[in-house]
């Protein structure tokens, strides 16, 4: 790697020095999906001549944040992080979250730094968001040349990209583990189905991942007949997408966000669908053995529903009659009045002014459930580990968030001092950030290095399985979850 100078399959990149590591930004890893190529899917980079710069981040794609429209079309690129030294290192690939609506590779938390301290390459890609990567508008008039699964497709050639390239960089093609959280674990599942990346990674580490919130061609057609009513437009207009100005699509984008959570109480919108690139439900799937021999560390956040019981702002019911809704439009109406007596059994504490017993819904019903049984599916095939990050700071209890959606996230990346991470730990004494910190990064760490995140730590074998419980006392404790699952049973949602 003379110079910080790095061949790659589509041309040479120039790398820079920064702070004992190398850093390599804004690749471009496939065609910008504009003009022609706009809801297509992803088509592998043009080949450039001369060398690359490759010393600033790329655009964040188009999406809708804090009020204003920002991004670019031209958003396909990917990161990449390595210490100054070393051949056959250990690779991680991160792809960021954001609901599949909003978020970007070049957050400071995603700079990846500390595991290229420990000796890891890091990897952190962009891809196409919101319409333009995960509305389904294939089957409507005059719409037969748009591509499904855009945004999934553009992962699946980064991965492609990484497996081919990544030795050049010093990396090991063949000790790849790829991690996200919410849409980003969301985007693990899916991954650990698609059969267009198999053998491209090794390991998987799912956080806070949605397992169920794949769509089918009914529920795909449910979101694109609310984005057509917010953008004023009739089946027909819908053509117009190929050349309508990005950023006044986000319009109809906006509407659907606001409003098919009255609708359809629940489900979240937009997502992945099932298609030729997906073609079963990843739970399906993997219980199938699309990952076969894949190692999983999966877990979710004690309190993941605080964020979402507030329908006006998110996807979640937070009264019985949205619940009983939500499940009639999913054809599971037989199993509504058992899950109305479990939750119901809490002691009617609210937070916030929301019941509960609402928050623990969400939580279970979207994260909890879910990724028991994607760790019950998988142990079959491969070596798995399930964990619950239950601490909570002083701030995250004072505010009513609790140990809430994306609280763990500053300690995955080791980066407490991150804005978000500031505020969540700014009351809590310099010993136990650190502490926890520490517990959680180090398991990555492990886990990525060494295929084992920690000797002590039992391998998933059953809803009684021990479980890591990441707190001001990290500790590894027996969960017994059988009566959840009971009550739960098989019911499937996004499934019309």
């Amino acid at each position: 790697m003379s110079d910080y100078i790095v061949q790659t399959t589509a041309g040479r990149v120039q790398g820079h020095e920064e702070n004992g590591q190398i850093a390599f930004l804004g690749i471009p890893y496939a065609k910008p999906p504009a003009g022609e190529l706009r809801l297509k899917r992803a088509v592998p980079a043009e080949p450039w001549k001369g060398v690359l710069n490759a010393g600033k981040f790329g655009d964040k794609a188009v999406q809708f944040n804090d009020g204003s429209c920002e991004g670019s079309e031209d958003c396909l690129t990917l990161n990449i992080r390595r210490p100054s030294e070393g051949e056959k290192l250990p690779v991680l690939v991160y792809i960021h979250g954001g609901g599949y609506n909003t978020g970007c590779a070049s957050d400071e938390l995603y700079h990846g730094k500390s595991f290229a301290n420990y000796g890891i390459v890091y990897v952190s890609i962009q891809y196409r968001l919101n319409v333009f990567g995960f509305y389904d508008v294939t089957g409507y008039p005059g719409c037969g040349d748009f591509d499904s699964n855009c945004g999934l497709s553009d992962q699946i050639l980064a991965m492609q990209w990484i497996h081919e390239n990544i030795s050049a960089f010093g990396g090991d093609p063949e000790k790849v583990t790829i991690a996200g959280e919410s849409a980003g674990g969301t985007s693990m599942i899916a991954l650990m189905a698609a059969p267009a990346v198999k053998g491209t990674f090794q390991q998987v580490i799912a956080s806070s991942a949605l397992p169920e919130c794949f769509f089918s061609r009914e529920t795909a057609k449910r979101n694109m007949d609310i984005f057509l009513e917010g953008m004023g437009w009739s089946p027909e207009d819908l053509v117009k997408l190929k050349d309508i100005d990005a950023y006044e699509a986000l319009k109809g984008n906006e509407y659907v966000a606001k409003e098919h959570q009255y609708r359809n109480p629940g489900i979240f919108l937009p997502t992945v669908s099932v298609d030729d690139l997906l073609p079963e439900r990843p739970l399906d799937a993997i219980a199938g053995g699309s990952a076969a021999g894949i190692r999983l560390m999966i877990g979710t956040n004690l309190h993941e529903g605080t964020m979402f019981v507030h329908p006006e702002h998110t996807n979640f019911p937070n009264s019985w009659e949205m619940i009983r809704k939500m499940f009639e439009e999913n054809g599971n109406t037989s199993g509504y009045q058992k899950i109305k007596e479990y939750y119901e059994k809490g002691n009617g504490i609210k937070v916030n002014g929301v019941d509960m017993a609402f928050v623990d819904f969400a939580t279970d019903y979207a994260f909890q459930m879910p990724a028991l049984k994607v760790a019950e599916a998988q142990k079959k095939y491969g070596q798995v580990w399930m964990y619950r990050f239950e601490f909570m700071s002083k701030m995250a209890e004072k505010t009513g968030m609790l140990c809430s959606h994306a609280m763990d996230l500053p300690c995955d990346f080791n980066c407490p001092e991150y804005g978000f991470s500031a505020f969540v730990f700014q009351e809590e004494p310099k010993e136990a950030v650190d502490r926890i910190v520490k517990d959680v990064h180090l398991r990555w760490v492990s886990f990525i290095k060494t295929g084992n995140p920690d000797s002590a730590w039992p391998q998933y074998t059953g809803y009684k399985s021990p479980v890591m419980i990441y707190d001001r006392e990290t500790h590894v404790e027996q969960l017994d979850r059988t009566e959840l699952m009971d009550v739960w049973g098989d019911m499937r949602f996004y499934a019309k």
